[in-house]
C-alpha cells in the first residue's frame, strides 16, 4: 500500500525532518505514528500525499511513485488518499452535507462544483459517510453549529465520501475532550475494520496508540526508533521514543486514557 524507500527530508536550515526512512505499510493496517513534537510525525504523514516534498528517496502508493508523479497522474494518486486534520478544515458557514460533498471534488469539473451540481450518487455517498460516523441527522446543519467532536466526524465523513484507498489523520483528537477522543478514535477503528481501510494516524498519547493501533511506529529526530505491534510497545520502547527522563508525557497519556475508559464505562 505505502512504501518509503530511503526517504529523507532536509529543511533549508539543515535540520533533518526525516532521515533515511525505509518501511512498508500494508493494506488494512491501522498504524499510529508517535513521538515528541518535532520528531517528524507530521512531515512523515504529509509526505505520503506530497503536502511535504521530500529531499531524497521515493514514496510509492500502490506501487506508483507519488514522488515522481506529475499532472493528472499525481491528481489521481492523491484522489485515493483521504486526509483528516487536527483543525477539521471545514467551511463553517456551509452545511454539513455540503462539507462532506466537497470530498467529491476530485471526480467532477471545477464549474460543476462551483455551481453545486452534485449528482444523486454523490449525495447518497455523503449520507452513507455521515451514517458511518453516526451523525446523519446533522446533514442540514451549518458546520459551525456543531461541537468540536462532531466537526471532526464531519471531516472523517468528507474523507470517506472521497472513496479513498487509505486515510491519513494528523493529530485528529488533539483538540478534543476525552469523551469525544474515544468516540472519534472508535469511528476510525470501525472504518478500518469494516472497510479494510488503511489508516495512518499521528498521535501524541501513547496509551491511545496502544489501545487502537495494530502497529506503532516511533519517530525521534526524524528517525524510526520503533516499529512493531502494539503489544510490543513496552514502556522501555516508549522510553527510547520519548527519552528516558521524560515521564511526564507518559503519565499524562495514562491519565487521559483512564478518563476515556471511565467515561465509556459510565
Amino acid at each position: 500500500m505505502i512504501a518509503f524507500k530511503h526517504v529523507s527530508k532536509i529543511y533549508p536550515n539543515g535540520i533533518h525532518g526525516l532521515h533515511n526512512i525505509n518501511l512498508h505499510i500494508g493494506e488494512g493496517e491501522f498504524v499510529v505514528i508517535v513521538g515528541l513534537s518535532g520528531a517528524g510525525k507530521s512531515t512523515f504523514l504529509q509526505s505520503i500525499n506530497r503536502l511535504h516534498e521530500i529531499s531524497e528517496g521515493e514514496i510509492f502508493i500502490n506501487n506508483k511513485s507519488i514522488t515522481k508523479a506529475k499532472g493528472n497522474e499525481l491528481y489521481r494518486i492523491r484522489r485515493d488518499i483521504g486526509m483528516i486534520f487536527q483543525n477539521f478544515n471545514l467551511v463553517h458557514r456551509s452545511t454539513v452535507m455540503r462539507n462532506v460533498l466537497s470530498g467529491r471534488v476530485g471526480y467532477h469539473s471545477t464549474l460543476r462544483m462551483i455551481l453545486g451540481l452534485f449528482p444523486k450518487k454523490d449525495k447518497q455517498l455523503a449520507m452513507e459517510a455521515l451514517r458511518r460516523v453516526n451523525i446523519p441527522e446533522k446533514a442540514s446543519m451549518r458546520a459551525d453549529q456543531l461541537s468540536g467532536g462532531q466537526q471532526q466526524r464531519v471531516s472523517i465523513a468528507r474523507a470517506l465520501a472521497q472513496e479513498p484507498k487509505l486515510i491519513l489523520a494528523d493529530e485528529p483528537v488533539a483538540s478534543l475532550d476525552p469523551m469525544m477522543t474515544g468516540q472519534v478514535m472508535d469511528d476510525l477503528l470501525r472504518i478500518n475494520q469494516e472497510l479494510n481501510m488503511t489508516m495512518v494516524v499521528n498521535l501524541h498519547d501513547i496509551e491511545i496508540a496502544r489501545k487502537y493501533a495494530n502497529r506503532i511506529i516511533g519517530l525521534k529526530a526524524g528517525k524510526v526508533v520503533f516499529d512493531g505491534k502494539a503489544d510490543e510497545a513496552t514502556d522501555e520502547a516508549f522510553a527510547e521514543i520519548y527519552g528516558k527522563t521524560d515521564k511526564t508525557s507518559e503519565r499524562m497519556g495514562m491519565e487521559q486514557y483512564e478518563r476515556i475508559e471511565n467515561t465509556a464505562n459510565g
